[in-house]
């Protein structure tokens, strides 16, 4: 099984559609990093956001 995977591993590196692949899971990666890192603030400005659409909504309905 593992040397299915690394053979597997190694046809995808050769092949350069492969790469462009690669390279997107490597963006999706950092981005994931990142996200993680900054998850805090992302979920503070989310709720601000969507407190900030109640309100408006509360307003337009009223």
């Amino acid at each position: 099984m593992l040397t299915m995977i690394r053979r597997s591993g190694k046809k995808l590196w050769r092949d350069e559609e492969g790469l462009g692949t690669l390279e997107m899971l490597l963006i999706i990666v950092v981005i994931l990093i990142i996200a993680l890192l900054f998850k805090k603030q992302i979920m503070e400005l989310i709720n601000k956001l969507l407190a900030n659409v109640n309100k408006k909504s509360e307003e337009f309905t009223s």
